[in-house]
């Protein structure tokens, strides 16, 4: 009923003389989840044509001009560019490791190695791994561990990723296999 009542809310959009209830002469709840959901697709229409590929391309450019605005914003979109890309190789491998402590278990995913002058500072050979946080993936930690410490899982990233949004709901098939040697 609360979400319902809010995406109404954007049927304050229309003109007076629009709105279905002056219309119909009576209220039908529902009638903003219904406009909410034509302005997406509408939105998602528009950005994937040749006019609104143009129009996301003037954004950028835009937002990339603005000095404070420009650091963040690129920042962001490298990182969304990479993990929502069409290839999906941000996550290579999911993995098993204890965070935030020792004797606590979570899956994480392998991102690579550490590079640049971070490997000056680490002894011993090292994995660079994104631990989500639950139910959100977005948000999360990136850390480097001693690849002695991961272990390598049987199971997909989609499956990880799965079991990790879900809080361990959807929990993926057992393997028949023994888990494999740290990565």
């Amino acid at each position: 009923d609360w979400i319902v009542g809010t995406l109404d809310q954007t049927l304050l959009i229309l003109p007076g003389s629009w709105h279905p209830d002056k219309l119909l002469g009576f209220h039908i709840p529902g009638f903003g989840v219904l406009l909410t959901l034509l302005i997406v697709l509408l939105m998602g229409a528009i950005a994937s044509n040749f006019f609104g590929k143009k129009l996301v391309r003037w954004g950028n450019s835009f937002l990339s001009r603005i000095p404070i605005v420009r650091s963040i914003y690129s920042s962001v979109k490298q990182v969304s560019d990479t993990v929502f890309s069409e290839n999906g190789n941000a996550f290579r491998k999911a993995l098993l490791v204890q965070w935030p402590r020792e004797g606590v278990w979570t899956i994480g995913f392998l991102t690579g190695v550490p590079g640049g002058d971070v490997v000056n500072h680490l002894q011993g050979d090292y994995l660079s791994v994104y631990v989500p946080t639950t139910p959100n993936p977005t948000g999360g930690y990136f850390v480097m561990l001693k690849r002695s410490d991961c272990i390598e899982l049987r199971m997909s990233v989609d499956e990880a990723l799965t079991y990790v949004i879900s809080m361990g709901v959807v929990v993926p098939a057992k393997t028949a296999t023994p888990p494999l040697t740290p990565p």
